[in-house]
């Protein structure tokens, strides 16, 4: 198995911010769907829903699996932004 990086994707749906939990749940199942399809090498965290936009993080072996995804799933990617480092506020004892 690849080694798994951390990415964010942004991605611009407009109204995705006013979609009912169906809608929601719909898109959700078209994206386990590809996921299936695609394999092991990308595992889907959770996504922010904000106005019009996602912001989704993955980890993924590489942009090109979440390309993949994108392409399988219909669900448009705008930006993937590898993600390298996170620090939270459990950072500070280190």
């Amino acid at each position: 198995m690849a080694q798994m990086k951390r990415f964010i994707i942004e991605r611009d749906i407009p109204g995705i911010g006013q979609m009912s939990v169906t809608e929601l749940c719909g898109a959700a199942r078209a994206s386990n769907q590809a996921l299936a399809q695609i394999g092991t090498n990308i595992q889907w965290q959770h996504s922010y829903v904000a106005g019009d936009k996602t912001f989704c993080v993955y980890l993924a072996d590489s942009e090109d699996s979440i390309r993949k995804h994108s392409e399988l799933s219909g669900i448009p990617v705008g930006a993937i932004t590898e993600v390298p480092q996170v620090i939270d506020p459990l950072t500070a004892n280190n």
